[in-house]
């Protein structure tokens, strides 16, 4: 198994007993088996390769998740690394070594390479009667193309979190809005109260103004349904269409309505992801909602240490804007392919697909699962538990639109976000903008 300098991960005990368990067909949990029986050692030799972008911590624990399938087969797994997967796939498509399975970093990509021919149809690699019991239909069709499954989420990323801080709510006496009209309601009484009701977000270095691309991907979403954000992203849709603009326009509400904000535009441009929960969890607090992706939990926890998960911070669903649409979830999420079949791709792939491997990685931390057979006691607290649950019920679920566009509009959408933020009498302007942006990247 090598890395990206040739590393070899040892198994450790608990990898090594997962292992035992993989080959006695269950794991201790009680959690489903591995979709396709390999008997062990049966591939003793096969390599697998495996391209991504994975590196550092996240890598070294795909490694040691991956020990526990060659300690049962005997096959290698051999990982390559990559910045540009299109790239890297295109470049090693004839080539000895070329990769069998491919993680991948968005849909979009997916969904081209299944348009051209270049991945396998996982209707004949996997138990699909076990995919069904493991996944929700609403995964399984996000997964497929031409009704045919194609990929496997598998590290997945829960955009539609609100976070905030559960005791001084009660302190204060506010409830959890259900629905966007509750939660403008909530920020209307805050303000009233002398509070400031939102931390909003926008720095990232080069990627300036992706986080707020995300508010309007959740208010799209469950204000105009699927459909429409499906031809929203795909450019077969202006961005001038009612709805959108209408989306548009409610979070432009949240920016310019006085005291709704920390800091204001200043602020908002300045401040980046990592602390933008910050102000929750002052004492007073200075700021009470923030919306964010679940990664926003290992922020919180590394910021505030001594806080705990679900009695010290937690999080609500993005609220309900129209009731059809209620429960939308927007995601990221890495995206397991296979490229190339053969028979320890084939163990490999169901082994990734499976509860226990996805199981293994939860204990190591900074992973969520929407498989189904994975024991909610598997995550070690009730934040981490409720995102799992949010993820594997969601009815309706979307990759986040950035994501799903072209690397020149989605930049052009962070700079847009901002030029929006500082100066929000220019949404008609902005939108103009990107509806030819969108021409012309299609």
């Amino acid at each position: 198994m090598a890395g990206e300098a040739g590393r070899r991960v040892v198994p450790t005990v608990g990898v090594l007993l997962l292992a035992a368990a993989l080959a006695a067909g269950c794991t201790s949990s009680g959690s489903s088996a591995p979709q396709a029986t390999t008997s062990a050692q049966s591939l003793r030799g096969e390599q697998v390769h495996v391209l991504g972008l994975w590196s550092g911590p996240e890598l070294d624990n795909f490694m040691k998740v991956t020990s526990a399938w060659e300690a049962n087969t005997g096959g290698v797994v051999d990982w390559q690394a990559t910045q540009d997967p299109t790239a890297a796939l295109a470049a090693s498509a004839q080539a000895e070594g070329a990769p069998d399975i491919a993680v991948l970093p968005n849909l979009e990509l997916m969904q081209q390479l299944a348009a051209q021919h270049k991945l396998v149809a996982l209707d004949s690699v996997l138990d699909m009667k076990q995919v069904d019991r493991d996944y929700a239909p609403a995964w399984i069709n996000l997964g497929s193309y031409n009704d045919k499954l194609y990929g496997i989420f598998y590290k997945v990323t829960d955009k539609a979190t609100v976070w905030y801080n559960p005791k001084a709510f009660a302190a204060a006496n506010y409830a959890v809005p259900k629905t966007w009209n509750d939660m403008v309601s909530l920020a209307d009484k805050m303000v009233a109260d002398g509070r400031t009701p939102f931390s909003v977000v926008a720095a990232s270095g080069p990627a300036n103004g992706w986080a707020l691309t995300d508010w309007i991907s959740e208010i799209v979403l469950n204000n105009c349904g699927p459909d429409v954000y499906d031809r929203w992203i795909s450019a077969k849709l202006p961005w001038t269409d009612a709805c959108i603009k209408q989306s548009f326009d409610m979070f432009d509400t949240i920016v310019r309505t006085k005291g709704y904000v920390l800091g204001g535009a200043q602020r908002i441009t300045s401040t980046t992801d990592a602390a933008g929960g910050d102000p929750l969890y002052t004492n007073p607090p200075s700021a009470y909602m923030y919306h964010l992706a679940s990664f926003a939990q290992g922020f919180i926890a590394a910021n505030f240490p001594k806080l705990t998960a679900g009695t010290d911070y937690s999080f609500f669903p993005f609220p309900a804007i129209n009731p059809k649409y209620s429960g939308s979830v927007a995601v990221g999420a890495d995206i397991v392919v296979m490229t190339h079949d053969t028979p320890a791709a084939r163990s490999f792939m169901a082994y990734l697909a499976g509860a226990p491997a996805q199981e293994a990685w939860i204990k190591l931390g900074g992973f969520t699962s929407v498989n189904r057979s994975v024991p909610p006691d598997t995550y070690p607290d009730p934040v981490a538990r409720a995102i799992a649950k949010q993820l594997t019920d969601a009815k309706v679920i979307r990759f986040s639109a950035g994501d799903m566009m072209p690397a020149a509009l989605q930049r052009a959408w962070w700079s847009a976000m901002l030029d929006l933020v500082n100066d929000p009498g220019k949404l008609d302007s902005i939108l103009d903008s990107l509806t030819s942006s969108a021409q012309d990247s299609g």
